[in-house]
């Protein structure tokens, strides 16, 4: 349901993930979405006997309107891992259709799997939670924990960006500009029916009377299908301050190999999450090219932060809970009671079922 607040703040907090300055971003184009694939959902009752079926029946059925299924991916080391880029469909279905499928990767120069999603924005809708930490500036009538009224179609959830005093970029929701937008920098748009794109903004996106949500952070990742320039500097601290190899103490030094996250969109729209406990800024790019991510953006890094959890109540309609909940990769800290704890004061991005017509 729609929420709309009257006032504007602007905010500042205190930084927990990176610091740096981004150079200025590689324009791409928009990705145009094909003509929608046709589903009929499933009847959920058998027949006790083998019959036809009904013409009329099959008429009245709901019908889906989705993205194609995403094929296989290929390995992006030269090695084929049992399991390795095929995908399986997880979380509550819309209309009898799987809106979520997920896979792994290992990334080129990698030991350790990256987890992927796959998101059909066909049968999904966006919400943006914001927090009292990141941004701040509350109170946001969307924030943790989850509520029942939106727990009843939550399909997956994941974390959103740095402190916005390290994200070198803005945030807008509610009806607020929380912080300044900043051309060039990686958004997330989320617009009035529930779509979401991410890109650059003032060239891949831009504000209008139906955006709803813009979450900026950093540069982009990835431009026009390949990892940008900045992507691909071995200045890895630009990309934010990361953790030790044991110790997230500020008098450990970081590592660059380290957990990440990303988010993108392929050229028919379909969004892509990624996740790995040890990627560089080029790996985590080149993991969502290998899902054929167009354009992409990383999200927030280091241990206690990352997740991407999807929801699968055992009957229709019912809520989302951490006990129907699934981690995209078992090894996060956070996981599928995250976003129902009061607690939790990060923004992040639910993706629940959009009504079937």
């Amino acid at each position: 349901m729609a929420r709309l607040s009257t006032f504007f703040i602007l905010t500042l907090v205190l930084v927990s993930c990176g610091t740096g300055k981004r150079a200025a971003l590689i324009p791409s184009t928009s990705p145009v979405t094909p003509p929608a694939t046709t589903v009929r959902a499933s009847n959920t009752t058998k027949p006790t006997t083998a019959i036809s079926p009904n013409p009329v029946e099959q008429h009245m059925r709901p019908r889906v309107s989705r993205l194609p299924t995403p094929g296989n991916l290929a390995p992006l080391d030269g090695t084929m891992y049992t399991g390795e880029g095929a995908w399986s469909p997880v979380g509550r279905a819309v209309g009898g259709v799987p809106a979520v499928y997920e896979t792994t990767l290992i990334p080129p120069g990698g030991t350790q799997s990256a987890g992927i999603a796959w998101m059909d924005t066909r049968l999904l809708v966006a919400q943006l939670y914001s927090g009292s930490q990141s941004p701040g500036g509350g109170p946001y009538l969307y924030t943790a924990p989850i509520e029942p009224a939106q727990a009843a179609s939550v399909v997956a959830v994941f974390n959103g960006g740095f402190y916005m005093n390290a994200a070198n970029g803005g945030y807008f929701t509610e009806g607020r500009m929380v912080d300044p937008l900043v051309i060039g920098a990686a958004s997330i748009v989320i617009y009035s029916d529930g779509s979401i794109n991410v890109g650059a903004w003032g060239s891949d996106v831009s504000m209008a009377p139906n955006v709803v949500g813009v979450r900026q952070n950093l540069v982009p990742l990835v431009a026009a299908g390949q990892p940008t320039p900045q992507a691909e500097s071995p200045n890895w601290q630009a990309w934010g301050s990361t953790c030790g190899a044991t110790s997230c103490a500020h008098s450990v030094p970081g590592i660059e190999n380290q957990w990440r996250s990303g988010l993108g969109v392929t050229a028919n729209g379909a969004l892509v999450y990624a996740i790995g406990p040890g990627l560089d800024p080029l790996q985590l790019a080149q993991v969502l090219v290998g899902a054929g991510v167009v354009r992409a953006m990383q999200l927030d890094i280091n241990p206690n932060w990352t997740v991407l959890a999807t929801y699968d109540p055992p009957i229709p309609g019912g809520l989302a809970a951490p006990d129907n909940g699934s981690k995209l990769l078992s090894g996060t800290v956070q996981g599928p009671w995250t976003f129902f704890q009061p607690r939790w004061a990060r923004d992040f991005i639910t993706m629940s079922t959009r009504p079937v017509q």
